[in-house]
């Protein structure tokens, strides 16, 4: 016999089917924590975790002595944590793919063995692809792998597993570094991204690390305008 899931569950699945659906668009403002309280027959604090958790992962934001509203959903990534950009899309409930535009061994330029930590002309693995939300290009991710802490790494499915989820199969990330800057790209750039040269876009430069290692280090770009950074951080109460 299958069990009821934790009521807090309930609680966001309700406001999920409520945004997903389009019955809340953005800047929507969800029913208060008293009311829901009320409805669903629980504690404010069982409310409370329900609505913490969204704002978390992106669907609400809390607007102090306002209330809580349903967000713009543009495309997001964490810049604390590393997330499978699919699985990211498919929990909007949105259809993720993409286009793979090099799958190759390379040597080293002067740039990728600086950020990779490996020799000058070094044998590297580089994979370029576009990741795609509902058909739309949200990113163009530009990676380079030391094929010696994952060696199959270029004889792997892409359509069936992104880089990330390879990465992780094989070496689990323990350490990451972010740095996020604003730029504008060229015409080849623009064209793979759907976008006009003139389109602000995001630049983030990750390299990951498992234990001692420094496995990958990868180029990701994102349309201004379809795309966002999210970072959160919970502190305990002193």
């Amino acid at each position: 016999m299958t069990s009821a899931p934790p009521l807090y569950l309930q609680i966001q699945q309700h406001l999920l089917e409520k945004i997903q659906g389009g019955a809340w668009q953005a800047h929507h403002q969800i029913p208060p924590e008293e009311q829901l309280a009320r409805d669903f027959g629980v504690s404010r604090m069982t409310a409370n975790k329900a609505i913490r958790d969204l704002v978390q992962k992106g669907y609400l934001t809390r607007q102090p002595g306002l209330g809580t509203f349903v967000t713009d959903r543009k495309a997001e990534s964490s810049l604390v944590e590393v997330y499978n950009i699919a699985d990211e899309v498919r929990f909007r409930g949105h259809h993720y793919s993409n286009h793979v535009l090099v799958c190759e061994a390379i040597e080293a330029d002067d740039e990728v063995a600086l950020r990779l930590g490996v020799r000058l002309g070094s044998r590297v693995f580089q994979t370029l692809l576009v990741h795609l939300e509902d058909d739309t290009p949200i990113q163009l991710e530009n990676r380079y792998v030391n094929p010696r802490w994952v060696p199959n790494y270029l004889t792997s499915d892409f359509s069936l597993h992104t880089p990330n989820e390879v990465l992780v199969a094989a070496c689990p990330i323990t350490d990451v570094e972010h740095t996020v800057e604003a730029v504008l790209v060229d015409q080849q750039t623009a064209d793979w991204l759907a976008i006009d040269t003139a389109t602000p876009c995001l630049s983030m430069v990750r390299r990951t690390w498992s234990g001692e290692q420094l496995i990958s280090y990868a180029r990701l770009l994102h349309p201004g305008d379809r795309y966002k950074l999210r970072s959160s951080v919970h502190r305990q109460a002193s």
